[in-house]
């Protein structure tokens, strides 16, 4: 994979550079701006950001925000009747049971998680906080700094960037295509909570110590209502509970965060695009799709390109206004991606060698166009 060649009038211009004149007019020009005109000055991220802008200051809470924590809600409510069900004898009720604990353990994590990560369920920044501490460590046992040091502020700061958030955090070439795509993801139960205790050494002790403390909170919390509330008789069985019910969405957790970037255009730090230019040709949407609306949410599946150009949008939010971003960017003539989940996965099954192994070392690839 090489870096994307960068045409001079997408490029970031660093601190102390001169922004060319020339490139400016041509911009405008491109863009069907008039000299003399009030929006002269303006670039396609900022008109863009003006018509989402509008559509969010007529919009109500509940569509701001209200839909999302409704669905938030009904998976804690589920969450009563998935661990009554477990005490049945019946294998129907009893799988019934397991997948409430499932899909609502993947809401919860995931939508929770990434929404509260990016302060997307409240206006009020301590609350938010909160809510990631708890989304985040508690119920999916990993270290909420560590979180949002790589999905804020490296992956979404610099998405496809090469050597910064390129998600080649996501490959591991010593695995064959079939043991990384359909059986290695089974593993990330485990995985997880043993990466945040490793991520412990980076961190504060205070915010060391508050990880440890919250990560055990929620798996013991978890195993102790399998044992005195679903009534399970051994150890063995509680904790095979809570790796089945925890690994319900692992295989398209993995596939989603590997489908929507890996494989579109590269950056080399040196050439980043603006932003506008960076997050259409990097980022990729999937289809609509019932159940992974609801549990990992719009922005991670169907408007995952509104989401990086919209970050603190919510789920419901990136949807509405998924129709201004897509007729805006055809009207600009740059690309809006999409494929489907199946499509993705054959391509990723065809060419993993050259997407996830072959691919040398990020330090190789900067500056090579």
């Amino acid at each position: 994979m090489e870096a994307q060649l960068v045409p001079q009038e997408w490029r970031e211009h660093g601190p102390g550079q001169d922004r060319d004149v020339g490139v400016k007019k041509r911009r405008r020009a491109e863009n069907g701006v008039q000299p003399g005109t009030e929006a002269q000055e303006e670039t396609l991220m900022m008109e863009l950001s003006r018509l989402v802008q509008e559509q969010v200051q007529g919009s109500s809470w509940w569509e701001l925000r209200g839909k999302d924590c409704a669905i938030l809600g009904l998976a804690f409510v589920a969450l009563a009747p998935g661990f009554l069900l477990l005490r049945s004898s019946s294998l129907l009720l009893f799988s019934l049971g397991l997948l409430l604990l499932g899909v609502s353990h993947a809401a919860i994590t995931v939508k929770g998680a990434h929404l509260s990560s990016h302060s997307s369920l409240t206006r009020t920044p301590l609350l938010n906080r909160i809510w990631a501490v708890f989304f985040i460590e508690v119920c999916g046992a990993f270290s909420a700094d560590a979180g949002v040091q790589a999905h804020i502020k490296m992956h979404h700061a610099h998405t496809n960037v090469l050597g910064l958030g390129d998600s080649s955090t996501w490959k591991v070439p010593g695995l064959s295509r079939s043991l990384y795509l359909f059986i290695a993801p089974l593993a990330v139960p485990v995985i997880t909570p043993l990466v945040a205790l490793a991520q412990l050494k980076h961190q504060p002790l205070l915010s060391s110590l508050r990880t440890l403390l919250m990560v055990s909170l929620g798996l013991w919390s978890h195993f102790w209502i399998l044992v005195h509330v679903s009534e399970f008789g051994s150890t063995l069985s509680a904790l095979g509970c809570m790796f089945v019910t925890r690994n319900f969405f692992s295989l398209p957790y993995i596939h989603v965060n590997i489908f929507q970037h890996i494989g579109l255009s590269m950056f080399s730090p040196e050439q980043r695009p603006k932003r506008i230019y960076q997050m259409s040709h990097g980022v990729l949407n999937l289809p609509r799709n019932l159940l992974l609306d609801w549990t990992f949410g719009h922005s991670l599946i169907s408007c995952h390109i509104e989401h990086h150009l919209f970050p603190k949008l919510s789920d419901n939010m990136c949807l509405k206004v998924k129709p201004i971003v897509s007729r805006f960017l055809a009207l600009k003539s740059l690309p809006y991606q999409q494929d489907s989940y199946l499509s993705r996965l054959r391509l990723f099954f065809d060419q993993y060698q050259e997407l996830m192994v072959l691919a040398p070392p990020i330090t190789e690839l900067v500056g090579i166009q």
